[in-house]
């Protein structure tokens, strides 16, 4: 009998190596390689233990042909209805993901609960909690009478006995998968070959009997998923649950979705009697705002098919320093820079012996480079110390020429702006179609559309010299 090889696999990416390093090659993190054997472990199969059987021949068709809608289950929570796209997929697999603390148990306490009061068999599966603290979070939520079958269990094959046993189940919560073991693989719970065969085996289950799995992940401290990303290419979805911990609401966020789009979000509040949904984001993002303020700037944006109104807050002061610091919080560092480039070389507008800051209201992220027109109407704001005006939103990419770029979804922008009570806005030129009043309504009748950002900027500079004017 062959001598079993031993290897030498990466538990941060999974990556294989025949000797034992300090470093991976591959991913650069330091002391991840663990010695582990081939058999039952990554590279193991068929192939190792016995000769592989003659294949058979599958049928090929073509691309056309009738199509039929994956069948879902809604579980009745708006929010997270959106952010699934529609609710859980028969026979999928969902990856879940966030901060330790964050909701996610909360969250899907409540799902299994809505479900199951519907008639629908959900399993709870916890690895990391008693039977009786999961039971304790649903008194607490007000679900303890509705019919979820849990248990505590961290054995692979015990989980697919016990879920195998009556009914075939509609929705199996695991929680989490790097708590989950198989006999197949001859590891410690929670490494590189632990997780992705245990991830395999339920993946396979559900693909099989087509009742829908839900995996919650634990994340690194930089926010990703812990494990290896192949995990994340073998389920059908993944969402990562964002949030605050000084600030009450979270954010349900797609990430990958093979059953609908990959940029919607699901907004929740949290409370002592678990997550309530926010049917209307821009009311929580924009409930603190002070209107007079200088430095603050109300940005349209989209998040999929929703749009979000959110308040970007700049602070400009003197600096003392040689480098004058620059911080951001809730947007891309780089962006802002581009930003304050333009704004210096096109613009004649200076900020080298300025410390900025700027700050995205409510602890909200953007990532989409509409918002540079509102940054940049907020950093001019906040030098010139001249409020903006209140009723006014503002949306469009700035190129590095100092032009103002047109945006996708105007319309949606400025309806939902129209409908928090702004009346007025500054958009890129390139939105004929909003201004000629397709629906928009009054608040594109007095749009400003500046083909360049100087032009912006000596909107805001004019606006105080008529200031001046009014008090002489």
């Amino acid at each position: 009998m062959a001598k079993p090889r031993v290897q030498f696999i990466c538990q941060n990416c999974g990556s294989v190596h025949q000797r034992w390093a300090g470093k991976c090659d591959a991913c650069g993190e330091w002391n991840t390689l663990v010695e582990e054997g081939t058999a039952g472990g990554i590279g193991s199969g068929p192939a190792n233990t016995r000769s592989a059987r003659k294949g058979r021949a599958v049928v090929l068709t073509s691309l056309a042909g009738d199509i039929e809608d994956a069948p879902r289950i809604v579980s009745g929570i708006g929010e997270l209805d959106r952010a699934t796209g529609g609710g859980f997929v028969r026979g999928s697999a969902l990856l879940v993901g966030g901060d330790p603390g964050i909701g996610k148990s909360t969250l899907l306490t409540q799902a299994a609960a809505a479900l199951a009061s519907k008639g629908h068999r959900i399993v709870y599966v916890s690895g990391e909690e008693a039977v009786a603290q999961i039971r304790l979070r649903a008194q607490r939520l007000g679900v303890a009478s509705t019919p979820v079958e849990l248990a505590a269990e961290t054995n692979v094959e015990d989980i697919l006995a016990t879920i195998a046993d009556g009914k075939r189940p509609d929705l199996v919560i695991l929680d989490s998968i790097q708590t989950l073991w198989t006999d197949l693989a001859d590891s410690a719970p929670g490494t590189v070959t632990q997780v992705r065969a245990a991830a395999q085996a339920m993946i396979r289950y559900a693909k099989s009997t087509g009742a829908a799995i839900v995996l919650v992940g634990h994340v690194t401290k930089e926010g990703q998923i812990a494990g290896p990303r192949v995990v994340e290419h073998m389920v059908d979805g993944v969402l990562y649950f964002e949030g605050e911990g000084n600030h009450h609401f979270r954010i349900l966020r797609t990430v990958k979705n093979r059953f609908g789009p990959t940029d919607e979000i699901g907004v929740f509040e949290m409370s002592d009697k678990g997550l309530r949904e926010v049917s209307n984001p821009s009311e929580l993002f924009l409930g603190e705002r002070h209107a007079k303020s200088p430095g603050a700037a109300v940005f349209a944006g989209m998040e999929g098919t929703r749009p979000v109104l959110v308040e970007i807050q700049a602070l400009v002061a003197p600096s003392s320093l040689g480098t004058p610091r620059r911080a951001v919080v809730g947007w891309d560092g780089a962006r802002l820079s581009m930003v304050l480039a333009v704004l210096e070389a096109h613009c004649g507008v200076r900020f080298g012996q300025h410390d900025v800051y700027l700050n995205v209201a409510g602890g909200y992220r953007i990532s989409e480079p509409a918002a540079d027109l509102a940054v940049a109407a907020a950093l001019v704001s906040s030098l010139t110390g001249l409020a903006l005006p209140a009723d006014c939103v503002y949306f469009g990419e700035i190129s590095l020429s100092g032009a103002v770029r047109p945006v996708a979804h105007a319309q949606q922008r400025l309806k939902e702006a129209e409908k928090l009570g702004f009346g007025s806005a500054v958009l890129p030129l390139g939105s004929e179609e909003v201004v000629g009043g397709n629906g928009a309504g009054g608040i594109a009748a007095g749009a400003f559309q500046p083909t360049e950002l100087a032009d912006l900027v000596a909107r805001i500079a004019g606006s105080r010299r008529s200031r001046a004017d009014e008090q002489e």
